[in-house]
């Protein structure tokens, strides 16, 4: 992995941080944050033993990762409380909490419980050539049934909760 000079790392987190913030503002991720990747990019992330994400190349990433995977979070915000960046490597890991526009009874916004964030692998010209996110899928999963209980989750995420692994860009992991 090739080295890039840290303050070029840095425009590129804020470039990247304040391209996520119009995104949520209009609820449109693959507009504001598509240009953001490679036209070869891989995007991924993991559902426990048997389920990954993935999607691979910038088509892929703004239909499915930031398509169809983000239906039903308009609203939501993905504050990114710490940045590490490695300078050597190219890479950047982003520490963010998934917090939804619906307050609980004490008027305090639910939040997925848990570390969330995103591993970024860069490529220069202000891209992204591979994305590994994490997060607590059990506690993003007890928010979201809370929410649905209460009726207060959009109906395309409750679709998307049925469809579950039938969505695209869900592959069943080997073993």
């Amino acid at each position: 992995m090739p080295a890039f000079p840290r303050p070029e790392l840095e425009e590129m987190v804020q470039r990247w941080l304040q391209a996520n913030h119009r995104a949520e503002a209009q609820g449109d991720w693959a507009t504001h944050l598509g240009p953001f990747y490679t036209e070869d990019a891989v995007y991924t992330w993991n559902n426990g033993p048997k389920w990954d994400f993935a999607a691979h190349g910038r088509q892929q990433i703004c239909d499915w990762a930031l398509g169809t995977e983000m239906q039903g979070l308009e609203g939501w915000r993905y504050v990114y409380d710490h940045v590490l960046i490695d300078e050597r490597q190219g890479e950047v890991v982003g520490f963010w909490r998934q917090i939804a526009p619906v307050k609980r009874p004490d008027g305090s916004p639910w939040e997925v419980a848990g570390v969330g964030g995103s591993w970024f692998r860069y490529a220069g010209d202000w891209r992204w050539s591979w994305q590994r996110d994490f997060f607590d899928h059990a506690n993003a999963a007890a928010v979201f049934l809370e929410l649905a209980r209460q009726g207060a989750l959009a109906g395309a995420m409750q679709e998307r909760m049925r469809k579950g692994s039938k969505m695209p860009g869900w592959v069943r992991r080997e073993g």
